[in-house]
């Protein structure tokens, strides 16, 4: 983890695209991957953009609030990035990283150019509804189609620190498609659990299903045998993190660490008044936060 603020963006699928993935798991749940990851480090490589070789992670989930097929990849990024020349540590401006309109576009075409090329290279197969699909003309006319809606990607707001990331993924990346805290009953003939309505204000719901539904809706979020849900990128893929983190850390001290005059003229670090050892800046708030901070219990608390 570096000592930076951190940016939680979520990549999602169209509906119309859910038959097709079902029937090519491993196949589409890697260019899901590789088109959030492309798209990513190619926005932010742009100097109108951030102008930085970024790293991040994404953690892939197929399930939303009902247990029905939602495609989504979750990317958790520093906030900031290396310069082209390896010289500096570019910072992204205060709580924004970048432009969801361009990514939202960029991923779009990117995923499709995936799916084109999957076609000809027969990686694909068609069942059921997806079958006139093997038609080339039905393939190409079905990928016109998803032109005509904007993608989403969405962009949470920021995490805050490293130690606020921990928690996230401590929470939810090994997390299956329903856990027990949200099963209200279970009896001989079905199965009721809480859910989220996101369409109406996060409303709190109860939905119940037969055995038979429940169990159907569970195991379509079975991931391919050996098919890792949780991938690095960029700066933090594992072949080059060994060289870049070590060096980013070094650019972010350097960066983050005012120097200041001794009496005989000589530049040092702060310094701690108490050990004398070297203090290093871990979280920078402005002035809403620390009044949130001191406003509250816990804040008083801390303070005093």
């Amino acid at each position: 983890m570096l000592p930076v603020d951190y940016y939680h963006l979520v990549f999602s699928l169209p509906h119309a695209l859910v038959p097709l993935i079902w029937q090519n798991k491993k196949v589409l749940f890697k260019l899901l991957f590789d088109a959030s990851a492309a798209t990513l480090l190619e926005v932010a490589a742009d100097p109108k953009h951030l102008g930085a070789e970024i790293g991040f992670l994404g953690v892939l989930h197929t399930w939303g609030q009902t247990l029905q097929a939602h495609p989504h990849i979750h990317c958790v990024v520093p906030g900031g990035g290396l310069s082209p020349d390896h010289h500096k540590w570019i910072r992204a401006p205060n709580h924004f990283f970048l432009p969801v309109k361009v990514l939202s576009r960029v991923f779009r075409g990117k995923f499709v150019a995936g799916l084109r090329r999957a076609f000809r290279q027969d990686k694909l197969v068609f069942f059921g509804p997806c079958q006139p699909l093997m038609q080339e003309r039905a393939f190409s006319a079905f990928l016109r189609t998803l032109f005509r809606e904007d993608w989403v990607v969405y962009a949470k707001r920021p995490f805050g620190g490293p130690e606020h990331v921990l928690h996230y993924l401590a929470r939810y990346t090994h997390r299956v498609a329903i856990s027990n805290h949200r099963l209200v009953e279970v009896t001989d003939t079905h199965v009721s659990f809480r859910w989220k309505d996101y369409a109406h204000h996060s409303k709190r719901r109860v939905m119940t299903l037969s055995h038979e539904e429940f169990l159907r809706r569970f195991l379509q979020h079975v991931l391919p045998r050996g098919f890792p849900r949780i991938r690095y990128f960029g700066l933090l893929a594992n072949r080059r993190r060994g060289a870049l983190l070590p060096l980013c850390r070094t650019l972010l001290l350097a960066r983050s660490e005012p120097l200041q005059s001794t009496p005989t003229g000589a530049a040092v670090l702060w310094q701690c008044p108490c050990c004398q050892g070297t203090m290093r800046l871990v979280e920078r708030l402005t002035a809403n936060e620390l009044r949130r901070r001191q406003s509250s219990p816990v804040g008083r608390l801390d303070s005093s």
